[in-house]
């Protein structure tokens, strides 16, 4: 009997929905997350007769066969490429992307990493840095003695000082993007690493060719829809109910079957 190995594929489907589910609602404050989803195909058929067949004793053709499928298996836990709400906060380095794009990070290893998080910092050297002390490319440092930075919409950042009646550019803050974004690898403190999938980095001006603009003072909130995500927990749950009644009907068939005599 199939049908305890078939419902354990539903069963363990149903448990990785609700672990995506889960992390999307612990996520329910990251600043610029994007929520998962969980996609599924069904396994490979058993082919006892294949539809078109011609049967021996009369020569008719099989209008469809009989095709049995072994069950379901995961193939992807999709990105929502959905932009989240933007939060003001009113602080210098908070910078939110509005539209497509990610900022560029160096990893301690040399690395380049992307991220949408602009909650930006200045560390003890002056440098714009992310929460986590990645500096942010083209690495650009703020002079100790400006007293308030302006950033606009094309990423520019200007210096304000005391003893100055004009603005100094100290540079420009990039942007990239990625010919299939749901294709970058995610490791973790909001931040994706190229890959195959995904295509090499674009870098551009925020507001051109595709790419979203900067907003000073902003933050882009987590995209996760709570509502949604209660009803895909509901669904997920009733699905594994369902799939554990099958385990227990099948069982129950076949303890009836070893006790004929």
């Amino acid at each position: 009997m199939k049908a305890l190995q078939i419902a354990a594929t539903g069963m363990a489907a149903q448990q990785m929905r609700v672990d995506v589910v889960s992390h999307n609602l612990a996520n329910m404050s990251t600043t610029g997350y994007n929520a998962r989803r969980a996609d599924f195909a069904d396994l490979h058929y058993e082919q006892s007769a294949r539809p078109g067949t011609v049967t021996a004793e009369d020569g008719t053709m099989l209008p469809t066969g009989i095709q049995l499928g072994m069950g379901v298996r995961p193939t992807a836990v999709s990105v929502l490429l959905s932009q989240g709400s933007l939060l003001q906060t009113g602080g210098d380095l908070d910078v939110a992307i509005e539209g497509r794009g990610y900022l560029e990070v160096t990893l301690p290893s040399g690395a380049a990493a992307f991220t949408r998080d602009g909650a930006l910092r200045r560390d003890a050297e002056g440098q714009i840095v992310t929460s986590d002390g990645h500096p942010v490319a083209p690495g650009l440092t703020i002079p100790p003695e400006a007293r308030s930075l302006s950033i606009n919409a094309a990423g520019e950042v200007w210096a304000y000082f005391a003893d100055r009646a004009e603005a100094e550019l100290l540079g420009q803050i990039s942007l990239v993007g990625f010919t299939n974004e749901k294709g970058l690898e995610a490791i973790g403190s909001n931040l994706f690493l190229e890959s195959a999938a995904s295509g090499p980095p674009l870098a551009g001006t925020p507001g051109v060719d595709g790419l979203g603009t900067l907003r000073q003072g902003y933050l882009e909130e987590s995209s996760v829809d709570a509502v949604r995500e209660v009803t895909e927990l509901i669904k997920a749950q009733r699905g594994y109910e369902l799939n554990a009644k099958v385990l227990t009907a099948a069982d129950q068939m076949l303890a009836a079957t070893t006790q004929v005599r």
